[in-house]
């Protein structure tokens, strides 16, 4: 089904508003304020006709949860909205959104373009399993764009990149890469995970596709898995028309309906729901829609806490003597600070990693002494949390992949979260003495 455009007022509602409105009204039926979680796996239809209208994709509303579910729809709407975007759909997970993002547009020995500096497990499901799909990518140093460029191919279908990139210390210049996409008639996908909607809009700078792990700050608190692709609605299928055949060509499984011509700025949406969910099947369960929209109510206040400690928590371990060096894109000492200040205006993230003086070993007896940061795989949590992603998050690469990637044998990601800065320093600090 379409999303609908967040509701206006006289003026275009601040970020903030949308954050806790944007997709969300009282139930018509109870006054209920808070988005209903819609326990159901199916919803009962006016007639055949209805029905058929329905499946058809001649009219809009719910069939069956798998492809659609109202309280998910919510979630869609609203991070469609945080993020500029025309249309949303919502998966299991983030990885679940990668493959039907791909899933879209992708054929048989087709291929896309991605950075080298990612989350390990994009890395991962983009070089193996997505080959069992007869997919290809090259992966290509981002701080370069050009890079980009050299890698595109006629079967090229897009550019994948995280402008802030995990597990840290990366920003790429996301301008002229747009601009390399669209002189190619590609796409340009962006998982804006680490950055969030608040400090970082994709669609602003010339993305086309935006993918999000809900898990991670859109649902802010550990506890809901999910994941969510986003269009802009502007990049023009009927001039890529012979690139895109899945959007273009009629669609046999709906009677001949070209999804492109049929549905306009959301066909991309539609493809995406009615071919990809439905067959695929990732589908996100309505009570984590639910946990993920109580969390974006609060997504602009937790990234700013979140920001302002982990600037602060990078200038202590910056000037530690254990430590041997510290990548945050908020130091001044970054070589990516400049990118930072052009890219993300209201923060530079929570996520980066640090070496300890002693590598590896060293690395161990910090995780091991640290009382407040918890010890586990995950980011954009309220608590704060450390991991070393060589041997977990990145653990499946090769070394040299995991140092290209910023997650080298001595390298400690810090994911640093909502409590009071001064109480994490000092429990680094005890943790540091250990060491």
């Amino acid at each position: 089904m379409p999303e609908e455009r967040p509701a206006r007022a006289d003026r275009p509602y601040a970020f903030e508003t949308r954050a806790v409105h944007a997709g969300a009204s009282p139930d018509p039926t109870t006054g209920a304020r808070n988005v209903p979680i819609y326990q159901t796996t199916s919803y009962v239809f006016d007639d055949v006709d209805h029905a058929a209208s329905l499946f058809n994709l001649q009219d809009f509303g719910y069939i069956y949860t798998r492809i659609g579910n109202p309280t998910v729809s919510a979630l869609e709407e609203r991070v469609a909205a945080l993020e500029g975007g025309r249309g949303a759909v919502a998966a299991a997970s983030g990885h679940a959104a990668q493959l039907l993002a791909f899933f879209t547009i992708m054929e048989p020995g087709d291929e896309f373009v991605a950075s080298r500096n990612l989350y390990g497990g994009s890395i991962t499901q983009f070089s193996q399993t997505f080959r069992k799909f007869g997919w290809k990518v090259t992966f290509v140093d981002p701080t370069d764009p050009e890079n980009f460029r050299r890698a595109i191919t006629p079967r090229t279908k897009a550019i994948f990149l995280e402008v802030l990139a995990n597990p840290g210390g990366i920003v790429v210049d996301i301008e002229p890469v747009a601009a390399i996409a669209r002189d190619a008639g590609i796409l340009l996908m962006v998982d804006n995970t680490m950055a969030s909607p608040w400090l970082f809009r994709p669609f602003e700078w010339g993305a086309d596709i935006v993918i999000h792990s809900t898990t991670k700050f859109l649902s802010g608190h550990g506890t809901s898995m999910g994941g969510v692709v986003i269009e802009s609605g502007r990049f023009d299928w009927a001039r890529n028309a012979e690139r895109y055949p899945s959007l273009t060509r009629p669609d046999p499984a709906y009677h001949g309906l070209t999804f492109a011509e049929t549905f306009g700025d959301f066909g991309y949406s539609m493809k995406t729901r009615a071919v990809g969910l439905r067959d695929l099947g990732p589908t996100m369960a309505p009570m984590n829609a639910f946990m993920t929209l109580t969390g974006i109510e609060t997504l602009h206040l937790r990234m700013e806490r979140h920001c302002a400690n982990a600037l602060k928590v990078a200038r202590f371990l910056a000037d530690h003597p254990a430590v041997a060096w510290v990548s945050y894109v908020g130091l001044e000492s970054s070589p990516f600070h400049g990118l930072a200040r052009k890219y993300l205006a209201r923060g530079f993230g929570s996520v980066f990693t640090i070496g300890v003086k002693g590598g590896f070993a060293a690395g161990v007896k910090l995780v091991e002494n640290v009382e407040l940061f918890s010890h586990l795989a995950n980011i954009g949590d309220t608590r704060s949390l450390v991991i070393h992603p060589a041997s977990t998050t990145h653990r499946q690469l090769s070394e040299e992949q995991q140092i290209k990637a910023g997650a080298g044998p001595d390298v400690l990601r810090l994911s640093i979260g909502i409590e009071n800065a001064d109480d994490l320093i000092h429990d680094l600090d005890r943790a540091l003495a250990a060491v």
